[in-house]
Parts: structure tokens; C-alpha cells; sequence
């Protein structure tokens, strides 16, 4: 299983990744509210600026202090994501 590293020994399985977004948007918020109400948010910015949210299809939000690009660039390039073993 890959692993993408969000940042602060945190990470998400690449697998689960459906998008990558910029927080500032009014949807980004709306998301953000509801993930919140449903207990789906994993705060992993250890109190910095959030600057990108990684949206995954067991509808978990992310939030990072990465910016969306670093992210993907991550993504992109071999050897840069974490790997773990697989079970």
C-alpha cells in the first residue's frame, strides 16, 4: 500500500485519495462544516495555517499545512510517497 505523507508523521493511502482542494473555497468551508458534524475531519496541520484539504472516498477529510501542489508533486513522483508493507 503507498502512503502519501500530509504532513507531521501523518499520512493518508494514496489508494483512498479522490482530491486534492485549496481551503479558501465556499465549498472547501461547506465540506469542511460537515465533516466536522459527522466526526470525518483528521486535523493534521499541528496548529499551522491550513492550506490544502485531501478528500478521500470513505468521505475523510484531511486537512493539511501543505500546500496543494507539494502534495501532488508527492503524488507524481516515485520514491517521495511513503510505502508501507502490505498486509
Amino acid at each position: 500500500m503507498k502512503l502519501l505523507h500530509v504532513g507531521f508523521s501523518n499520512s493518508v493511502s494514496i489508494d483512498k485519495i479522490v482530491a486534492i482542494i485549496s481551503p479558501e473555497t465556499a465549498v472547501a468551508k461547506r465540506l469542511r462544516d460537515m465533516g466536522r458534524e459527522s466526526n470525518n475531519l483528521i486535523d493534521c496541520t499541528m496548529g499551522r495555517k491550513l492550506r490544502s484539504m485531501v478528500l478521500t472516498d470513505s468521505d475523510f477529510i484531511f486537512l493539511s499545512a501543505m500546500r496543494p501542489e507539494a502534495l501532488m508533486q508527492r503524488m507524481e513522483r516515485p520514491g517521495t510517497a511513503e510505502e508501507a508493507v502490505e498486509d
